[in-house]
Order: C-alpha cells, then sequence, then structure tokens
C-alpha cells in the first residue's frame, strides 16, 4: 500500500475538493462503524477510539470527548517532535471524526445494529442483546476499512495509532506497519483486562485484518499485476505478441544457462492477470517447451501502470 501524505493540492481546485469530499465520507463511515458496530459490542479495534469505547463502558462519558482527549494531544506532540508532516487533511480529519461521532452518540445512542434480538432488564455487565459476533466483527471491519482507506486516498490520516507508531518509529528500528499493528493489538487486549473476556481481543484483532485488507483494496485498487520470466527459443515471436497485441514492455536480454553453459534469450515484464492469461496460451502455441517463472506483483509503478509520487 502506497499512501501520499504530503502531496499539496491548490485550494478550491478539483482535486482538492475531491480529497476533503473523500475525507468527509470517510469519517461519517468510520463513525457509523464506531457507534453502532464496534462500541456496541464492546470491542477495540485499535486507535484513540479503541481506547475510548473501552473507557466509554467503563467510566460511561461520550466517546468522541474521551478521543479528542487522547487526538489532540498526540497531534501537539506529533508536530512537535516529528514537524508538520500530518498538515491541514489530519487536523480536519481527526476533528470531523469527533464531530460525527458526537452526533451519533446524541441521537442513535449505543445501540448495535446487528443482534439476534433485545433482553428487558439485562443483568449488570451484561449486554442488552442477543450478539451476533461474527458477523458484527465482518460488517464492522468492512465499514472500518472501506471509512480509513478514503482517508488514505485523500491523503490524510485518521491520528491516533498512527501518531503513536511514529513516535515509537523514531526510536525503534522496526517497521512502520509492525508499529501500527503492534499497538493497536496491544489496544485491542485491553478489552481482556477491562471486560475478562477472551473473545473480545480475538474479534477486536480479527476485525483489525478485515479492515486493513479493505484499506489495501481501496487505496490500491484490486488489480493483480503478473512478473514474468520467459525463456524461449522462439524469444522473437513471443517480444512481438506482447508488443503489438497485449501493448506492453520489458526487457530482454542474454543470460547462460548453469547446467550446459548455452547461451540463451529472456524477456522480462509485468503485465496485468488477463493479459497474463493470453500470453500464457500464446507461448503455449509458440513454444510448449518454454521456461516462465510467474510472481505476483504487489505494487507496480511507471509508464503503463501508476504513476511514481513523491513522498
Amino acid at each position: 500500500m502506497s499512501i501520499n501524505f504530503k502531496k499539496k493540492e491548490r485550494p478550491f481546485s478539483k482535486n482538492w475538493i475531491k480529497s476533503y469530499c473523500l475525507i468527509i465520507l470517510g469519517c461519517m463511515l468510520f463513525a457509523v462503524g464506531d457507534v453502532m458496530f464496534v462500541n456496541p459490542y464492546r470491542l477495540a479495534p485499535g486507535g484513540t477510539y479503541g481506547l475510548a469505547n473501552v473507557f466509554n463502558t467503563l467510566w460511561p462519558w461520550r466517546i468522541s470527548y474521551y478521543a479528542l482527549c487522547m487526538d489532540i494531544p498526540l497531534l501537539i506532540i506529533g508536530t512537535w517532535v516529528l514537524g508538520p508532516r500530518f498538515g491541514a487533511k489530519t487536523v480536519f480529519s481527526t476533528i470531523l471524526i469527533s464531530v460525527f461521532v458526537w452526533i451519533l452518540e446524541s441521537t442513535w445512542e449505543y445501540n448495535p445494529v446487528i443482534h439476534d434480538g433485545l433482553i428487558e432488564n439485562p443483568a449488570p455487565g451484561e449486554l442488552g442483546f442477543v450478539p451476533d459476533y461474527f458477523l458484527n466483527t465482518l460488517v464492522a471491519g468492512l465499514i472500518y476499512g472501506l471509512a480509513i482507506g478514503l482517508i488514505f486516498r485523500a491523503g490524510a490520516t485518521s491520528g491516533g495509532s498512527d501518531i503513536i507508531a511514529m513516535l515509537l518509529n523514531k526510536g525503534v528500528k522496526t517497521s512502520l506497519g509492525t508499529l501500527v499493528l503492534i499497538v493497536d493489538s496491544t489496544i485491542s487486549l485491553t478489552t481482556f483486562i477491562a471486560f475478562k473476556q477472551a473473545r473480545l481481543p480475538i474479534y477486536s484483532i480479527l476485525l483489525i485484518a478485515i479492515e486493513s485488507k479493505i484499506i489495501d483494496i481501496v487505496v490500491d485498487g484490486i488489480k493483480s499485476y503478473k512478473t514474468v520470466f520467459i525463456i524461449s527459443d522462439h524469444i522473437e515471436e513471443i517480444r512481438q505478441f506482447i508488443i503489438v497485441d497485449l501493448e506492453r514492455g520489458g526487457t530482454c536480454f542474454k543470460g547462460k544457462g548453469l547446467y550446459k553453459g548455452n547461451e540463451r534469450e529472456m524477456i522480462y515484464t509485468t503485465i496485468t492477470r488477463n493479459e497474463f492469461v493470453k500470453l500464457r496460451s500464446k507461448i503455449y502455441d509458440i513454444d510448449p517447451n518454454a521456461f516462465i517463472n510467474v510472481t505476483n506483483s504487489s505494487e507496480t509503478i511507471g509508464e503503463g501502470f501508476k504513476a511514481l509520487e513523491k513522498d
């Protein structure tokens, strides 16, 4: 996943308006996921809102207030230690999420959307409904992933654990992605400490996994690319097919076989999954004895693919 948090856009330009529309939509969805799906089930899928959900259950106070009390100091400390790398968009999204959460808290309150029936007069500490943990976690992960993915696509972050991970990254030789996972998983474990139910951190971490996959799809799309390495005695025919029929480029070079030491021509190219199906069929027609090595490319940048952006 590649996200540019520093891209600059001219105010009120088409891209600027699009970015802020994505942030607004993402913040709305985040609030829906947190108030309607996550909080009623006492889940904590990382971030300041994960902790806010735990605090809200233990010591009733609005989630938005708890989150703001954590987010504002984190933004200040993050800007002081790391410099102004978050920008106006992250500040905007952080405040807007709390606004939407506050609105839902005031209107919808903390009632679940997914349940198998309500319970009258529940025992102290018990849920007021018959839960469906798996379905709720699945839907919450989809909503969270879509929400944060839209915010990321706009070049912002949702604050919270992202900033904590960036601060830790200054002194710990661990990747930022790993640190985010560690921070979020640690926050998820607070549900077990608070409520003594092992399933809560398990479902919270499952939610994080679903959310992460959806974020990747929203940010990078669902296109799958194949990097193909071809060795054949009929390399020119294959080259022509790639250039003319697939309209793709690549690299031709010569190499020497390890066993017999014979010199062979080779092609290195990156194509889409659909194009690879056509290429494989064509190679079979041209040279059934060709050697083909195929790897999945998680990200392909350059002409004909995604544009290269400066971080």
